[in-house]
């Protein structure tokens, strides 16, 4: 008899809908919050000019000019080509520094506006940089 009213194995069933569910929501969250940046580069063409090359200094302070004129500093585009936001960026990049020590490197594109590198050559002297140059290329042999 005792045989008889043995127990039914009963299968274990895993419900995964409430949790493929939840892992939905969170990929489309994900997705709707995420911004995409796209990270620009100015492309700059140096003009010519014969020297000597000069020592690399990696505290200096990179003024980029593109085509265009637009700005920008140790390779972060600026919003704009105002010179406010010019010397708030220098400011910036030179906290913590004596402007008096610290060396500027303009990159300007040989077909930039003479107006955009007056403008960083005037920004820089406003804010005390002394030691400011421009950046050129080697002409290439012929």
């Amino acid at each position: 008899m005792a045989r008889a009213r043995q127990k039914r194995r009963e299968d274990i069933h895993l419900n995964l809908t409430a949790l493929i569910d939840v892992l939905f929501l969170l990929l489309m969250f994900f997705m709707a919050t995420t911004t995409f940046t796209k990270n620009t580069r100015l492309s700059i063409v140096l003009p010519e000019a014969q020297g000597q090359p000069s020592q690399e200094d990696p505290n200096a302070i990179a003024i980029g000019i593109g085509v265009k004129g637009a700005y920008s500093v140790n390779d972060v585009p600026l919003a704009n080509m105002q010179a406010d936001t010019l010397k708030k960026a220098l400011q910036l990049a030179a906290a913590n520094k004596n402007p008096g020590e610290n060396r500027v490197v303009i990159t300007a594109d040989g077909a930039a506006s003479h107006q955009s590198v007056v403008t960083a050559l005037d920004v820089a002297g406003q804010l005390g940089f002394a030691n400011i140059t421009i950046a050129t290329r080697q002409p290439e042999a012929e």
